[in-house]
């Protein structure tokens, strides 16, 4: 029953952002800051300290602190909240990039993780490419929780894979790389839909402040 579960919340919640993402960021921006910043603090933990994700007790308060500070500033900031996303992104592709070769823990990763994110972060606000790294990450990530979802189904994948992984798309390309090609199929295809749907709506921060913010 908890497989079903987990499998069901990650599928609607997924499908809701491959082809919605951009319209509910509104909505998700102090929530999209409190997992990034979850995420980056007990990442970098782990990186660090090393054994894993989450592994310890100070991995999960190091991450749950720094996602309340994050998802308040997101909150009262729509440009950091923005930014945060970007860097966030640029920090998960650097630090995935080495634990492809083996190179998942120390603080030379940490370090160029901090870079790769301050770089793609500077990059998104220099450049006016929020609109296009949101629609991006929320493909991206709804394609992978479908994906995830499908496994956790066919019992391809399991709960507890999925806590200790730290790097959700780990999960799917160590079951197959078939799954790894579905899984960017579907990304393009939600970038495809959300590009084509959102072409003449621009979120900004107008829009972020009529919206109660």
């Amino acid at each position: 029953m908890e497989t079903f579960v987990v499998a069901l919340f990650a599928f609607v919640l997924g499908a809701l952002f491959l082809f919605w993402g951009y319209r509910v960021f509104l909505v998700m921006l102090p929530i999209w800051g409190f997992f990034a910043g979850f995420w980056v603090g007990a990442q970098t933990v782990g990186l660090i300290f090393g054994g894993g994700f989450l592994a310890t007790t100070t991995g999960w308060i190091v991450g749950f602190l720094l996602g309340l500070v994050f998802a308040v500033l997101s909150y009262l900031f729509y440009m950091f909240g923005v930014a945060l996303v970007a860097g966030a992104i640029g920090y998960a592709l650097v630090t995935g990039f080495f634990a492809l070769f083996g190179m998942e823990t120390g603080f030379f990763i940490f370090v160029m993780g901090l870079i790769g994110g301050l770089i793609t972060a500077v990059l998104t606000i220099v450049l006016n490419l929020q609109k296009y790294v949101i629609m991006v990450l929320t493909s991206i990530g709804g394609a992978n929780a479908v994906i995830l979802a499908v496994l956790l189904l066919l019992g391809r994948v399991t709960v507890g894979d999925l806590e200790g992984a730290g790097n959700s798309i780990r999960p799917i390309l160590q079951d197959s790389w078939f799954w790894g090609l579905v899984w960017l199929a579907l990304a393009v295809a939600g970038l495809v839909f959300q590009l084509r749907m959102n072409r003449s709506f621009w979120f900004g921060k107008k829009v972020y402040i009529e919206g109660g913010y």
